[in-house]
């Protein structure tokens, strides 16, 4: 094909490194050279981008290529037009408004001509505008947690992970503007849509594998219903009789975050040899 499938992602940081292992668990093999900002996959007509990460909604738009792997929140401040595939479930965050902890501004209306400075500035205006609150936006590229100390500004708007970076600049919530996390985008007008959808589909098998476990276990006949109750598995269970009278052996998925306690709660209903197993990839 003279014309590969391009799949724009960062080109540093955690989520390129994060993106590459998602493509590659996918089926996308590749490998970069050098620095080099293309890379072909074996075995399919697509070329992998590297790019830098708040380029891509951008690029994806203009049909530079055809897929990215961006933030939400790029995507939303860039106010371009592209179809959003997949959550990635990688980089969770929330954008929000922050104050100096000893400010007297208690609502987002109460900021209405102070100075905040924000890497967002398109979300950010809309957003104070929606609360009556115009401001005067100090854009920058950077880190922007000290402009206040530096009396540049009154307040900021900047993603939040922990928070433990406010509680070291002495600064507190005041508003969430919004919650975002790391998507795959696609081109509008893609002349790729079939094989952008198959892509799509081997990403999603990942995603899904990443949220849950196989979790085994036996269980004595008596207990089986209230063990199936907590093992629900993604349509059903599969139960099967063990050559020991009375006993079943379950299979089921259950998501990851669930497993420990799943656990506790058969180990005390009676199940014996639960095991957890990993899922690496999945078709649902």
């Amino acid at each position: 094909m003279t014309n590969p499938l391009r799949i724009g992602i960062p080109s540093k940081g955690r989520l390129a490194d994060a993106a590459a292992t998602l493509l590659q668990e996918a089926g996308l093999r590749f490998r970069r050279q050098d620095r080099s900002l293309f890379a072909k996959v074996k075995e399919m007509p697509i070329d992998i981008t590297f790019l830098r990460t708040d380029d891509i909604p951008v690029l994806c738009a203009e049909g530079a290529i055809d897929l990215g792997i961006t933030g939400s929140d790029l995507v939303e401040e860039a106010q371009v037009e592209l179809t959003h595939r997949l959550a990635l479930g990688l980089g969770g965050c929330r954008l929000a408004i922050c104050v100096p902890d000893d400010s007297p501004y208690q609502s987002a209306g109460d900021l209405k001509g102070a100075r905040i400075a924000t890497s967002f500035p398109h979300v950010t205006r809309q957003y104070l505008a929606s609360h009556g609150a115009e401001c005067h936006t100090v854009e920058l590229s950077g880190s922007v947690e000290v402009m206040i100390a530096l009396g540049v500004a009154d307040g900021i708007v900047d993603l939040v992970e922990t928070g433990s970076t406010l509680a070291a600049n002495r600064l507190r919530i005041l508003d969430t503007i919004g919650r975002y996390e790391t998507i795959l985008v696609q081109h509008a007008k893609t002349s790729h849509s079939e094989l952008c959808d198959r892509i799509v589909r081997r990403l999603e098998g990942v995603v899904i594998a990443r949220s849950y476990s196989l979790l085994e276990y036996n269980v004595p006949e008596a207990k089986l219903a209230e063990a199936e109750k907590l093992t629900p598995g993604f349509s059903s269970p599969t139960v099967s009789k063990l050559e020991q009278q009375g006993w079943y052996s379950v299979r089921a998925m259950v998501a990851r975050k669930e497993v420990i306690d799943i656990m506790e709660q058969l180990e005390t209903l009676g199940a014996a040899a639960v095991l957890e197993i990993s899922i690496r990839n999945c078709r649902l």
